[in-house]
């Protein structure tokens, strides 16, 4: 079983004593990496960690603005369409609207904007 180590001084510089164990795992993080492209054959040891960071940094992110559709929902559990409200609602994950299942999307576009006004 993978043991979880602590962030590197790089992360925690900046970040006001926010040390912790890596959630995510390191070498398959390093593995997605390499698989990136051709051009990419070596990878530092820390590279991975600042990966591994800024996923988690997204995770929270995407999970928050998820949630404020949950709530808006009057719901207390998330669902894959309060995901999709989020990417659709959310200029900064306009890169993942492909993803979100068209005719999810279209309902919770229609939601969002009925919401706004």
């Amino acid at each position: 079983m993978r043991q979880p180590g602590t962030y590197s001084g790089i992360l925690t510089a900046n970040m006001a004593g926010r040390m912790g164990p890596h959630s995510l795992p390191l070498a398959r993080i390093k593995k997605i990496m390499k698989k990136s492209g051709d051009d990419v054959k070596m990878i530092s040891g820390e590279a991975p960690i600042v990966f591994s960071k800024a996923c988690e940094l997204f995770i929270e992110e995407l999970t928050r603005r998820s949630w404020m559709m949950t709530m808006q929902g009057k719901r207390r559990t998330l669902h894959k369409d309060d995901v999709a409200s989020a990417v659709v609602a959310t200029d900064l994950f306009d890169f993942l609207v492909n993803l979100v299942d068209e005719s999810t999307t279209t309902t919770t576009a229609n939601e969002t904007e009925i919401a706004e006004t």
